[in-house]
């Protein structure tokens, strides 16, 4: 297995395929780079160098107990990033990544970084707060926290459901896609696993928003129950100079599984534009 150890010790994941411009991947919460393969096999098989990580306290990284806090979280992508001598690299991040990936930008700028592409991203915040009604309450976290500490198993069989969109009415769910966000969720550490959670729902990510100066594709789906579009999605659209907006009619937060050709399709315009 690729891996490479930060200056903290922690030893971090990575696959790296195929060869041409970089597209780095961000993965979400509770999952792992697996949860990219479709876009990577796809964009390494149309001309580009495709790399995603398992964040730490996730997949195949080490389970630290401390450093699972989004700084260092975008402090470990830099040092994939200078680890592999990446120059003119696409960042995709999907939900949690998507956060990682404005962070990472906001500590590190955009010396290595071509264009960035955020997909059901948790920023700006997903936090209701005054200065964010739109957001989400505590008690929606906390409830997170909850079922992850009594029966993290369970919560992630029953939080696949709305992931995928598959507890609509015309949704034809697969067990197989279900099984696979088992699994790569039960692969993390249950201390990553409860520490992500305040990371991905009370971060605050607007100043690190206003710092992307590269062209940036925002791909949100309207139907998103884990990341409501009205609280991310169209705000960051907003704040993020050089942003485009792209709404998917109808799309779940998982997305990136359940409508793959199309977002694959999009993903490859952006890269060719």
């Amino acid at each position: 297995m690729s891996t490479f150890t930060t200056k903290d010790g922690t030893e971090i994941f990575y696959k790296d395929w195929g060869t041409g411009s970089p597209v780095v991947f961000s993965h979400g919460w509770p999952l792992n780079a697996d949860a990219w393969d479709l876009q990577m096999m796809f964009l390494a098989d149309k001309g580009y160098r495709v790399i995603a990580h398992d964040r730490r306290g996730h997949g195949r990284s080490s389970q630290p107990w401390n450093g699972n806090n989004m700084d260092t979280y975008a402090d470990d992508l830099a040092e994939l990033a200078e680890h592999l001598d990446l120059k003119g690299a696409t960042h995709v991040g999907h939900s949690t990544g998507g956060g990682e990936v404005a962070r990472y930008i906001g500590r590190h700028g955009t010396k290595r970084v071509a264009k960035a592409v955020l997909i059901g991203a948790v920023p700006p915040i997903m936090l209701k707060t005054d200065a964010n009604p739109a957001g989400l309450p505590i008690s929606a976290f906390d409830g997170i926290r909850a079922g992850v500490l009594a029966d993290r198993s369970q919560f992630f069989k029953d939080l696949s459901l709305p992931f995928y969109g598959y507890n609509k009415p015309d949704a034809k769910p697969s067990q197989g896609v279900r099984d696979e966000f088992w699994r790569e969720g039960m692969l993390m550490s249950i201390k990553g696993a409860y520490d992500c959670i305040k990371q991905f729902s009370e971060t605050d990510f607007t100043e690190d928003l206003k710092k992307i100066d590269v062209p940036t594709l925002v791909l949100h789906g309207d139907a998103d129950q884990i990341v409501p579009i009205v609280a991310s999605g169209l705000l960051t659209a907003k704040i993020v100079k050089n942003a485009t907006l792209k709404v998917y009619p109808g799309a779940p937060h998982g997305m990136c599984t359940t409508q793959a050709d199309k977002v694959n399709a999009d993903l490859l315009a952006f890269l060719m534009s």
